[in-house]
């Protein structure tokens, strides 16, 4: 985090909360964005080892899931099974007429996410594992899942984490 984004954020959040944001592994980059214009499509995405796994190179995804969401609150498929090392190509579709995303994360990382976004629906950011996707339209991510354990995916806009709109992710061991 640079200290210009430091500064803005640690005005808006404080203190407390901007240290348990960043603890949480979701610190964020100084070419963060507002949601809805989310885009990696035209740079270098940053590689970040965090607790789920790290970005993939497209080229190196041997499979392609589509995942739909919609205003129901919810994600079909709801749970995807993948073996630790795998990298995988995540096309993530909005069925609905609301703004939603899908973003990868731990339970806790995405649980303390979602509450901030109750307090501060308009937090700007941009990570890989992160799609912010327009009603109707879709975007990608593609991830290597380097690390077993059981993780989740979820809508973080204010409300829809509360809603239910999470799908859970398996990682086995090797």
């Amino acid at each position: 985090m640079t200290s210009r984004n430091l500064t803005r954020f640690g005005s808006r959040l404080g203190a407390a909360a901007l240290c348990g944001t960043l603890l949480g592994g979701l610190a964020f980059g100084p070419d963060a964005r507002a949601h809805g214009e989310k885009t990696h499509a035209g740079g270098p995405v940053r590689k970040e080892q965090t607790d789920w796994g790290i970005a993939g190179e497209r080229r190196e995804a041997r499979r392609t899931l589509q995942i739909r969401m919609g205003d129901d609150m919810r994600f079909h498929p709801d749970r995807i099974e993948v073996k630790e090392g795998e990298t995988l190509r995540l096309v993530i579709r909005n069925a609905g007429r609301l703004q939603h995303e899908a973003v990868i994360g731990t339970p806790t990382a995405l649980e303390q996410h979602a509450a901030l976004m109750l307090k501060f629906p308009d937090m700007e950011h941009d990570e890989p594992y992160m799609a912010h996707v327009a009603p109707g339209g879709s975007a990608e991510i593609v991830w290597t899942f380097n690390r077993p354990g059981d993780f989740q995916f979820a809508c973080l806009m204010a409300g829809h984490y509360q809603a239910g709109m999470v799908g859970q992710i398996q990682v086995s061991p090797r």
